[in-house]
């Protein structure tokens, strides 16, 4: 019996919320998943993309990956990985620094075997690029018992999938007896073509949209069954800091006092206090309720008033997170992925403000020495949806390998 950890989304240096107490959860959680694969002694963690939030993850962010790293390798248990759309670089990724260092693997199309299980991996590829993929990997020896697929992506049978898991079944050389997936950031597990498919969800909630509780898949394979038979999947649930979330709906006449006397009837120290606002009550002043709510111990609250929110279509983002909003918003103006790379510099860059200018400037001149093929233009080519599930996260990629024909596996690395 082989048993490892499927985690994956774990968001490390977010700082939700402008907070730096929400930031440290993030890194909080993956430790806790680190500290569960050495108590159980597992045969190795299998990460399935963005280990961290963003591509320039902030020094001690780097640092505190590092210590549960350098932990998980004294004990001798392997972390397998491969890279995600939030983390991606063009130039070389943090996965591979880590492998350098003797911490990490990263999955690709030669097999990485634990006992008897042949480990493949699939960076995140955008939309556009998937056509080109062959899906042609290095068969595994004869003594494997079982096959697995890591990937990061919005596969189907599952919500806003955007990448057909029967594709990659059908086109890939290899049969796999499970796929092991992130992006998704609610966990689940169904079957395709009779391949078990699962996401193990993300380990800290990156949007108010995430009321589900956090954490990972425990996934154990039986050398002595045949196919999926010998493949059990299981969720475990990770302790994580609580989210309170208050749905109001107002009669005619009630106010303020109403939303008081609902926010006070939950524990809300140290929690992300969500409050929601309905019906057809009177004007409520946000500030004031959530002032009431630091008030009695909650470290961070937000009003989100839907009765004030004017739209033709059903929202897809919580305005209980403001950059997610924006983020949001951006990526239905179909930018292109220069326009994107502009955007978050001037946006969301950690990067010094009298750098700004530079930054952009070799962006755009970048983008004019690219030359597109006459099937594609990197200039033109929009971000990639972003689904309900995944609010937090920006779907741009910058890593997007130039390609004059098929794309191989080994391009992506």
């Amino acid at each position: 019996m082989t048993r490892v950890i499927h985690t994956g989304d774990t968001h490390i240096g977010y700082q939700q919320y402008h907070s730096a107490a929400r930031r440290q959860d993030f890194l909080d959680a993956f430790e806790a998943v680190i500290d569960d694969a050495i108590e159980m002694d597992v045969a190795a963690v299998i990460h399935a993309g963005d280990l961290f939030h963003d591509r320039r993850p902030e020094l001690p962010d780097l640092l505190g990956t590092l210590t549960a790293l350098r932990r998980l390798a004294e004990a001798d248990i392997p972390f397998l990985a491969v890279v995600g759309n939030h983390e991606s670089t063009r130039g070389g990724q943090w996965l591979d620094l880590f492998e350098q260092m003797g911490l990490a693997t990263r999955l690709g199309p030669d097999p990485v075997v634990v006992d008897s299980v042949a480990i493949y991996g699939l960076d995140h590829v955008p939309v556009s690029r998937r056509e080109d993929l062959d899906y042609e990997f290095t068969p595994p020896s004869d003594d494997t018992s079982k096959s697995i697929l890591v990937s990061h992506g919005l596969f189907t049978p599952f919500a806003h999938a955007n990448w057909e898991t029967e594709t990659v079944l059908k086109e890939s050389n290899i049969e796999f007896n499970a796929v092991l997936l992130g992006d998704n950031h609610e966990a689940g597990v169904e079957q395709v073509d009779g391949t078990w498919v699962t996401y193990c969800g993300s380990t800290e909630r990156a949007s108010a949209s995430e009321r589900d509780g956090r954490g990972y898949n425990v996934v154990e394979f039986d050398a002595e069954m045949a196919g999926t038979a010998g493949v059990d999947i299981r969720q475990r649930s990770l302790s994580t800091r609580p989210f309170v979330f208050v749905s109001v709906d107002l009669a005619e006449g009630e106010g303020s006092s109403r939303v008081r006397e609902q926010v006070r009837q939950h524990e809300l120290t140290d929690a992300v206090v969500s409050v929601e606002l309905l019906g057809d009550g009177e004007q409520v002043t946000p500030a004031s309720i959530e002032e009431f709510a630091l008030d009695r111990g909650a470290l961070i609250a937000r009003v989100t008033d839907r009765r004030e929110i004017e739209t033709e279509t059903e929202l897809s983002v919580s305005f209980a997170d403001p950059d997610a909003a924006v983020d949001e918003k951006v990526r239905d103006l179909g930018l292109s992925s220069t326009a994107l790379g502009i955007d978050e510099t001037v946006r969301a860059s950690k990067i010094a403000d009298s750098n700004v200018r530079k930054q952009v400037e070799q962006l755009v001149d970048g983008a004019f020495d690219d030359e597109p093929t006459d099937d594609e233009s990197t200039a033109d080519e929009p971000a990639d949806e972003q689904p309900e599930t995944d609010t937090a996260e920006d779907q741009t990629d910058g890593s997007d390998p130039a390609t004059d024909g098929q794309l191989s596996l080994e391009d992506l690395q």
